[in-house]
């Protein structure tokens, strides 16, 4: 298949790296899973460009044949893409009008769904792949261990270890022993008790029979994917669950009452429901972005390490059952994927290999010395010479004037009470006030976890002569905001749907108005690193957790006066302050609030950064009402 070159002006354009070709796979990874999606909805919609590294010529590419059939594919210079996805890492895809981008793996795939689905109603299969409640690599990798893993760190680990040339039996990376761990979890589904009744109840006719073979399918690997072959596979109630909702059946179900024995069963004594797929039961996403990774990893292990294949069994077993998945194996042969057929292992759930017990987890954190609740706690920072402190409001009876602003611009055009559109715009006050004080004409600002766009319309409005970038997770929300700007005309404003670390560009400006739980540390982290000022309205105290970019207490000064644990409960009664609660109680979360952001602001310090913790004035604009304020030095 040749490539070929011309202008990128109609239709929404798919933007994928290119380093690399090899047989069966276009690096990177992320590149060959969203080809993978495409080809298993059938997509068409998108223009897909290539984007090659400096080391490739876009003139001499020539792509394999047997790596994407039926598909055109554009070769691009990253010089040439559109100004807003130079911004962002790839995958990314932007609209015509080209201020409209979504970028980062998760985001992308989750939207070839839905326009798949849009573009042909009848694929409703499509949507199943979001899983409950759509909710599938919706949560960010910074928050969700999960979405980590399969969005990043599965993916480069894999790469990493294709890269290597082994002179004898390698390490299996440790991200393939944390997928092999979490397939040997119970199943949380949302009518997890009724289906491990039906599983007990078929326990009990079959004499307690053996469960879900957890090595390799005992059903053979089928040439045609029919609904005759599915059912004579699934032998258990899990598969019978998972398959049956692939072939557009009813799950099953009992007409008759469950017997008195079932139904009086403790939960406690219910046998637990075991993976069929990667999240659980059901075929979803996360197989989608796994198997293309998956299966390249097994292909070197296969062709020089068959061996090593027990230490892995549930996740080959996972590698076998995924080719029954209608349509599966058609989309795979299309993007160069030659299905391996695997060695029979007859480990079964009972039977863990001993590097399972060896993978990370969260570990406890105990402190013998711990006492509970934020009075000691805060009695500690005291002895250290660490108090509640607020820096003064550099104006606190400043307002815009809301009246002579057009309507899109005021908080009281989206979907909110007359009081707490009130409120909002309070908050705006404040926030607006400090980064109209601080911005110049030229520079670029961007509003971080922008949701409806408050804080970036005002902005943008405000400041003509700046470049306002809005960022945000949620589509919906970033829509409307989109839709508000249309009304206004603004021409100085991007938005982008992404995770924020898919966001690359550089900037002067940080801005964020309730960042929830460490997203607020995740933008000042992003600030830092560019070298921005930051304007920072934290939220959801209650939520901040060590994760793996970041660790609590975060500055020097408090890590030697405080444990995790200690700071956790500053954080939990942080988030204590509604007008509702007791004016005491009120007190103390405020002044827990205080000090969380204390540390923030000292951790800022040790970056080089003047950082001042504010209240908001009023304080009744919201029972989250710091800002923290951040100037490089």
């Amino acid at each position: 298949m040749k490539a070929i070159k011309k202008n990128l002006t109609e239709e929404e354009y798919l933007y994928l790296d290119f380093s690399h070709q090899t047989k069966g796979c276009i690096f990177p990874l992320h590149t060959s899973v969203t080809l993978f999606l495409l080809s298993y909805c059938d997509c068409k919609i998108f223009k897909i460009c290539l984007v090659v590294t400096k080391e490739v010529s876009t003139d001499s590419l020539l792509l394999r044949d047997d790596l994407i059939q039926d598909v055109e594919i554009q070769i691009i210079s990253r010089q040439e893409l559109p100004p807003i996805v130079q911004n962002c890492c790839l995958p990314a895809v932007v609209e015509r009008s080209d201020n409209f981008c979504r970028a980062g793996l998760a985001v992308v795939l989750r939207h070839i769904i839905q326009k798949s689905y849009e573009a042909d109603p009848l694929k409703k299969e499509l949507l199943e792949l979001l899983g409950f409640k759509k909710t599938c690599l919706k949560a960010c990798a910074e928050v969700s261990q999960w979405t980590r893993l399969c969005e990043l760190t599965i993916p480069l680990a894999i790469e990493n270890f294709l890269r290597e040339s082994f002179d004898q039996p390698p390490t299996i990376p440790v991200e393939i022993l944390q997928l092999e761990k979490k397939l040997s979890e119970p199943v949380r589904v949302h009518n997890d008790d009724k289906l491990r009744r039906q599983k007990l109840k078929q326990q009990k006719a079959d004499g307690a029979g053996p469960p879900l073979t957890k090595g390799k399918a005992k059903s053979k690997v089928h040439t045609q994917e029919t609904s005759e072959e599915l059912d004579s596979a699934s032998k258990s109630l899990e598969l019978k669950v998972a398959f049956s909702k692939l072939t557009v059946q009813e799950e099953p179900a009992t007409t008759n009452r469950e017997p008195s024995h079932i139904r009086k069963a403790k939960a406690s004594d219910l046998p637990p429901l075991e993976h069929v797929f990667a999240e659980g039961l059901y075929f979803t996403l996360a197989d989608i972005v796994l198997l293309p990774c998956i299966h390249h990893f097994l292909v070197i292990i296969c062709k020089k390490f068959s061996e090593k294949l027990v230490e892995f069994p549930l996740l080959t077993s996972w590698y076998q059952r995924i080719q029954e998945v209608p349509r599966v194996k058609t989309a795979a042969s299309k993007c160069g994927i030659q299905f391996l057929h695997l060695p029979e292992l007859l480990t079964t759930s009972s039977e863990q290999h001993p590097n399972l017990s060896e993978v990370p987890g969260v570990e406890e954190q105990n402190d013998p010395l711990f006492i509970g609740g934020p009075r000691p706690t805060m009695a500690k920072l005291m002895e250290k010479g660490i108090e509640v402190m607020f820096s003064p409001h550099p104006c606190p009876t400043w307002t815009l004037d809301w009246n002579v602003l057009p309507a899109a611009v005021s908080p009281k055009e989206g979907k909110m009470s007359s009081d707490r559109a009130l409120r909002k715009q309070q908050q705006l006050n404040n926030l607006v006030y400090v980064v109209t004080n601080q911005a110049k004409p030229g520079d670029r600002i961007v509003d971080f976890c922008s949701g409806g766009g408050h804080v970036g319309i005002v902005l943008a409005h405000m400041l003509p002569s700046c470049q306002v970038t809005l960022i945000e997770n949620k589509e919906l929300s970033l829509i409307r905001a989109k839709k508000r700007s249309n009304e206004l005309g603004l021409n100085n404003i991007w938005f982008i749907q992404a995770n924020m670390e898919y966001f690359t560009g550089m900037f002067n400006i940080g801005v964020a108005l309730h960042a929830c739980g460490v997203a607020t540390d995740m933008v000042i982290e992003h600030c830092i690193k560019t070298r921005a000022s930051f304007v920072t309205c934290p939220c959801c105290y209650g939520f901040i957790q060590n994760t793996s970019k970041f660790n609590f207490p975060k500055s020097e000064q408090f890590k030697k006066t405080l444990s995790y644990k200690e700071h956790m409960i500053l954080c939990r009664f942080a988030d204590q302050t509604a007008a509702q609660l007791p004016p005491q109680r009120r007190l103390i979360g405020k002044q827990c609030m205080c000090l969380v952001d204390l540390d923030r602001a000292r951790a800022a310090e040790e970056c080089g950064y003047s950082v001042q913790v504010i209240s908001m004035e009023p304080e009744s604009c919201s029972p989250k009402n710091n800002m923290i304020v951040g100037i490089p030095i």
